[in-house]
């Protein structure tokens, strides 16, 4: 469904500007194998939820191409142990011990995309005018478009500005301020995943396990 978006001009740019910073020695996130995993790992008929990130982790080792997940072993970053904590406030479960990996949930339906798909090593935000937000921008569009009872978590200022990109008479858009720490924890007590699971329970979807 996507495939036309890749013969386009802008495309082309994005990834003849990839392979130039490759070859000058620049080092990218995610590895190339996974720029496009949360499209792996969730395929578009099982899009259940979106939870859009911005951009990659910048640092080694923890991006995986899936929005706020690290690989197994990977220390939790401080956003996704925000996340963490309103699971369990909100849903009266206890996550301790579960690894920021979060395949379990990519695996169930929830398309765990950032706006941009890559970033140089150790400069946030590098990727973030080459090209990638007009792939994405299409990418959420197309869901919103083609598919119906989709459960849509907008976190910040930078996803809720895609809000105009989905049908609200069809979806349901949640949002909420930044997980980040640098948000002042007005991300606690949004209630997301309980909404959410209710939403999904409504639409005769089977609901998320988010402890997984």
């Amino acid at each position: 469904m996507l495939a036309e978006e890749f013969k386009k001009e802008y495309f082309e740019s994005l990834a003849a500007y990839l392979h130039r910073e490759k070859d000058s020695g620049a080092v990218i996130y995610p590895p190339g194998s996974l720029i496009f995993n949360a499209f792996y790992l969730t395929p578009f008929n099982n899009v259940k939820v979106v939870i859009l990130g911005q951009d990659p982790y910048h640092n080694p080792g923890q991006a995986h191409g899936l929005s706020f997940s690290v690989p197994e072993s990977v220390a939790l970053p401080p956003s996704l142990k925000n996340i963490y904590k309103e699971i369990e406030s909100d849903l009266g479960i206890s996550i301790k011990g579960k690894s920021g990996n979060l395949e379990g949930w990519a695996k169930q339906g929830v398309f765990l995309l950032n706006a941009i798909l890559t970033v140089k090593a150790n400069s946030p935000a590098s990727h973030s005018k080459i090209g990638w937000a007009t792939f994405t921008d299409s990418v959420i569009k197309t869901i919103s478009d083609n598919k119906t009872g989709v459960v849509f978590m907008l976190w910040g200022n930078f996803a809720k500005s895609k809000k105009a990109l989905i049908d609200t008479s069809k979806h349901l858009v949640l949002e909420a301020a930044h997980p980040s720490p640098l948000a002042g924890g007005a991300f606690f007590g949004c209630k997301h995943f309980s909404q959410c699971n209710s939403y999904l329970l409504q639409k005769g979807s089977t609901p998320i396990d988010w402890s997984r």
